[in-house]
């Protein structure tokens, strides 16, 4: 085991990474100390320097600041650890919220532990908490995902996964994407799971709807959808543990119905009543998932 003792003196030359979470929507939640992190350090790496300026001047911070993105992050990591190296002390910080949280850092994090820098987290503002502990579902056990993958295929195949889980669940969505997700959701788990969705957190239209995943469906439906959304999702009181998991609760029930009309040379009539029996579902939910197009 190594040991980082983060505020204990070393004599080390090399500098310090520091992770510091910036507001997610009210600048309000910006704390002393990570304005005195950015004021002090001798480089910020920040997602996008056209984001993170006005929050440096909302703060009358003047650090130099360096891009540090998904695009470039490998070719800007081992400038940044040379420049740990020989002493710079550096803050990372995303567009909001935590650094590595569905944004860079945790590669750069990995080499800099890697090269026996020194680490320091700051605590702060986060999307997946704020939104868990006002959604009214059970808080703990939790399980945070992040982004779905974008292909239809892709998106049905980790919902599958998550819905083998027991804890609440967490995702982070974009306004465009958000119909189909819940879309998905509806098909791949089906619509009577509680789920929260928290729009706008901490900003002046922030809003929570909770309901069903039916009931949210419906909305996104009927709603022109704004703003970027962090979704809680009931945990599967019926999931087997890992010795009972079973293969169906992986797939959409639309291919289940037909596997097992192919498995057992029944009608689709058939198929239905034994799924529907299998998944302990409502009739029409799984007649309804059968033949969507």
């Amino acid at each position: 085991m190594k040991s980082q003792k983060s505020f204990t003196e070393t004599g080390d030359a090399k500098g310090t990474l520091y992770l510091v979470p910036t507001p997610i929507g009210n600048l309000e939640d910006m704390t002393m100390r990570a304005i005195r992190i950015l004021q002090e350090a001798d480089l910020i790496a920040a997602e996008d320097t056209r984001n993170t300026i006005k929050l440096l001047n909302h703060f009358d911070i003047h650090t130099k600041m360096v891009s540090y993105h998904e695009h470039n992050k490998t070719t800007r990591q081992d400038e940044l650890i040379q420049k740990l190296q020989t002493g710079t002390t550096i803050a990372v910080v995303s567009d909001a919220g935590m650094p590595s949280i569905s944004d860079p850092g945790y590669e750069l994090v990995g080499a800099a532990i890697e090269a026996g820098i020194t680490v320091v987290p700051l605590p702060g503002a986060n999307a997946a908490l704020t939104a868990l502990i006002a959604s009214g579902l059970a808080p703990q056990p939790f399980f945070f995902y992040g982004f779905l993958p974008r292909g239809n295929k892709d998106r049905e195949e980790a919902l599958g996964r998550l819905n083998r889980r027991e804890e609440t669940w967490i995702i982070y969505e974009s306004p465009h994407r958000l119909k189909e997700v819940l879309k998905a959701m509806n098909k791949v788990i089906g619509s009577t799971r509680k789920i929260v969705l928290c729009r706008e957190l901490t900003k002046k239209y922030e809003e929570f709807l909770r309901g069903t995943i039916e009931e949210a469906l419906e909305w996104a439906k009927e709603t022109e959808i704004r703003g970027e959304f962090c979704i809680i999702v009931e945990g599967n009181e019926e999931a087997p543990s890992e010795d009972e998991e079973v293969w169906w609760m992986a797939i959409p029930i639309k291919e289940h119905v037909e596997k097992v009309m192919e498995d057992e040379s029944v009608s689709a009539k058939e198929a239905i009543k034994q799924v529907m029996k299998t998944r302990q579902l409502p009739k029409r939910e799984v007649y309804q998932a059968y033949h969507e197009l």
